[in-house]
């Protein structure tokens, strides 16, 4: 029997598609949750994680035409949507950086007409700064409130007792606009006692802070994420930062639970994301041949084996080793032994029937078999959200239908 490439080594380096029907479905399917409790509210997507592992240069021009704000962490990703819209005149969206953010990054981020978030005390010295920048227009800022995750934002307690004081004076260059805060436990439970809590001093907070420092009325109240967005509805207030639903995600199976008890129906998200992979070789290895490092697999039969040009440098993820299948001309395929650096070794024996060069689905649909993000995340025993977030930015991304 012979061995067969499938040629170049460009020809054979694996590449997630990216589904932009799957997308816009999704938003659909979002949007029509608020209206179905008095909307229309802003949707807006969080593009975080190189847009939770999805390519953020590849899904910023799919999501810009379908959401209203544009969610990051970083001023930097921010700022290449400013560049994006003047690229392709296009006209401006709502973007609010939701992370930590610099004094010489709020300048320029307020230069550029995007929003922060003020989370600490570092901002009484950045307000120097930016009257030191001689602005055109204020920075537009939300003031977070740290209702029970215990990460960035003020207590209800600490606005009125003056945390917040400073912005009283530096109306000038920063400008209250919006109000938000993040839940803590929405998706590893179904029921939503502890969000409900927080809910309530979010509304303490809001009161609060109006009633300290001046403000943009009408307030921007964001609070709701995926989860909340799709079980809690009182929490949907004004706009809803969806992240990994947008994607066509669960957060968790309690929210799916959850969801059929809230809504009376599990809404269809459709996942976003597929991953393949040609082979770089077909052989027949006999039996009783080792595979791979360590020795860790022995094949009982002659076996035909694909090996596949990825590996955990890809985001392949190493614990995955003895446990994950791919998909070949739709049937169910083992890895064999240690995934490695840069490549797995599959069994194809009952997948095809010659050596010719094949192409693996690793994430996504094949035939009658599905393999998601979630099959993977278990295998690595982690969450969908870091095996998402970690498959590699240098992997080649492609937007299909």
């Amino acid at each position: 029997m012979h061995e067969v490439t499938a040629g170049a080594a460009g020809k054979v380096a694996s590449r997630l598609e990216l589904s932009a029907g799957a997308l816009a479905a999704n938003v659909a399917t979002l949007r029509k949750l608020s209206a179905d409790v008095g909307g229309p509210r802003a949707l807006g997507a969080v593009l975080k994680g190189n847009a939770y592992g999805h390519g953020l240069t590849q899904m910023l021009p799919l999501v810009h035409p379908l959401v209203d704000v544009l969610y990051f962490i970083t001023p930097g990703d921010a700022l290449t949507v400013r560049a994006f819209e003047q690229t392709k005149g296009l006209q401006r969206k709502q973007v609010l950086v939701i992370g930590a953010t610099d004094a010489e990054e709020a300048v320029a981020l307020a230069r550029a007409g995007v929003e922060v978030v003020v989370g600490d005390g570092s901002w009484r010295e950045t307000v120097e700064e930016l009257r030191r920048a001689k602005l055109e227009h204020p920075l537009r800022a939300h003031v977070h409130v740290d209702t029970g995750l215990g990460r960035e934002g003020f207590t209800p307690g600490q606005i009125a007792g003056g945390e917040l004081d400073f912005l009283r004076e530096a109306a000038d260059v920063l400008r209250v606009v919006g109000v938000l805060s993040h839940f803590a436990n929405t998706e590893d439970v179904t029921e939503q006692t502890y969000a409900e809590s927080q809910l309530d001093v979010f509304e303490g907070g809001l009161m609060a802070l109006r009633a300290s420092v001046p403000v943009e009325e009408p307030l921007q109240r964001h609070m709701a994420a995926s989860a909340a967005t799709l079980v809690l509805p009182r929490a949907r207030y004004d706009a809803q930062r969806v992240g990994i639903s947008l994607y066509g995600l669960w957060p968790s199976t309690e929210t799916r639970l959850s969801a059929r008890l809230v809504l009376g129906r599990v809404p269809e998200l459709r996942p976003v994301l597929s991953w393949r992979c040609p082979s770089q070789v077909v052989k027949w290895l006999p039996a009783g041949s080792y595979v791979g490092y360590g020795c860790t697999y022995r094949c009982p039969e002659a076996t035909r084996v694909a090996i596949l040009p990825v590996g955990y440098f890809d985001g392949y993820a190493r614990l995955m080793s003895g446990k994950a299948h791919v998909l070949v001309n739709g049937r169910r395929c083992p890895v064999l032994g240690r995934i490695m650096m840069n490549h797995i070794i599959v069994d194809v024996t009952r997948a095809t029937h010659d050596e010719r060069p094949l192409t693996a689905t690793l994430i996504g649909k094949d035939g009658d078999e599905h393999l998601h993000v979630e099959n993977l995340a278990d295998w690595a025993q982690t969450i969908h959200y870091e095996f998402a977030t970690r498959l590699g930015a240098h992997l080649r991304r492609v937007v299909v239908p």
